[in-house]
């Protein structure tokens, strides 16, 4: 958050996944949370521990938009960052279950889509957001998958990239 500014990301006031990927790019790689921990707010990039790489990516691969069949052929394969609508309340105070509350579908969050399953025929995303362990399911939330709209629920396909090695 503190070294991805030159790319048009704005740290804590928000950004893109496929800027943040090219700024890791960039950089020649990324850290860890344990060597760089994110404080919740804007700082001055420390690029010494920014250049303590412990992962590099050749570039990113979005998946086609408004295609929940493209994206869940990524996600079986890897965990792909989604954007989704999270401005309404149904979703910031989930706590557990399936969602499939009404959503808008403007995305407004980044989050991570890790896994798809189903539930007594109830087919789902599994996607880690990033709130902390007290918000849902341990940090996680299943939003109902194969929704009617081509976005899907809360336009999780809209937008979807992943990082790629070559």
């Amino acid at each position: 958050v503190d070294c991805d500014v030159d790319t048009g990301n704005q740290g804590c006031n928000g950004g893109y996944m496929e800027k943040a990927f090219a700024f890791i790019k960039q950089n020649g790689g990324i850290t860890t949370e344990t060597d760089y921990p994110y404080e919740g707010r804007d700082g001055n990039c420390n690029k010494a521990k920014a250049a303590n790489h412990a992962v590099t990516i050749s570039g990113h691969e979005n998946v086609p938009p408004n295609d929940e069949t493209s994206l869940q052929a990524a996600v079986a394969n890897q965990p792909v960052s989604v954007a989704i609508d999270a401005g309404g309340s149904e979703f910031q105070f989930y706590s557990g279950g399936i969602f499939s509350a009404y959503c808008k579908t403007e995305p407004n969050h980044g989050v991570t889509a890790v896994g798809y399953g189903a539930d007594n025929e109830h087919k789902y995303w599994l996607v880690k957001n990033s709130w902390g362990t007290d918000w849902g399911e341990a940090g996680y939330i299943r939003m109902k998958r194969d929704s009617a709209d081509k976005k899907g629920i809360c336009g999780i396909a809209t937008d979807a990239c992943y990082p790629v090695k070559a």
